[in-house]
């Protein structure tokens, strides 16, 4: 199994595996950012690997990651549903964020075409490779990663702060990484 876009229904995965293996496969599909945007908001206070591990309970309380059926979500009612599932990461604020974010997107989608073209603009259709670093010189934040959350913030999108947008287009292989000692 792998992140994908046909894969709102697997709801029986090792999230953890799929995150994993996907990370940094250069995407333009909109399903599959949504999802790796998900991951990206829940982990913010937590491990990459204890967000990932929820991507089937996120395909299963958010209607199979899709996010037209997710804007339609009320940010209350159905956040309030979602953060009752013992399944779920009960972060009332996250759940919100991803509800508001479904919206955002279906916004940006009217304006650019897709999620993806949107995003691949800021790096002119190629992936941006980062200066070379040595594994303890990796960072967490990039010029790009805070210009791309400036701009998604100011759309309407939540927990998008640099951290988590540098991630998410690292994730998603918008940004890519040159370690020098692996």
């Amino acid at each position: 199994m792998a992140i994908g876009p046909d894969d709102g229904r697997q709801w029986d995965t090792d999230g953890v595996q799929e995150y994993q293996a996907y990370f940094g496969t250069p995407t333009h599909d909109d399903h599959v950012l949504f999802e790796l945007l998900t991951v990206g908001v829940f982990q913010v206070g937590l491990s990459w690997q204890a967000a990932a591990s929820k991507i089937p309970v996120y395909r299963r309380v958010f209607a199979g990651m899709d996010p037209q059926r997710v804007a339609g979500f009320e940010l209350e009612i159905d956040g309030d549903r979602i953060a009752h599932d013992p399944t779920m990461i009960r972060n009332g604020r996250k759940i919100r964020a991803t509800i508001q974010n479904a919206r955002a997107l279906l916004q940006v989608q009217q304006e650019f075409g897709s999620f993806a073209d949107y995003l691949w603009v800021f790096v002119n259709g190629t992936p941006l490779l980062l200066p070379a670093v040595t594994r303890d010189e990796l960072v967490n934040q990039s010029t790009l990663g805070s210009a791309v959350a400036k701009d998604l913030k100011h759309r309407g999108f939540k927990f998008v702060g640099p951290v988590v947008t540098h991630m998410f287009l690292l994730a998603a292989g918008i940004l890519k990484e040159q370690v020098l000692d692996e």
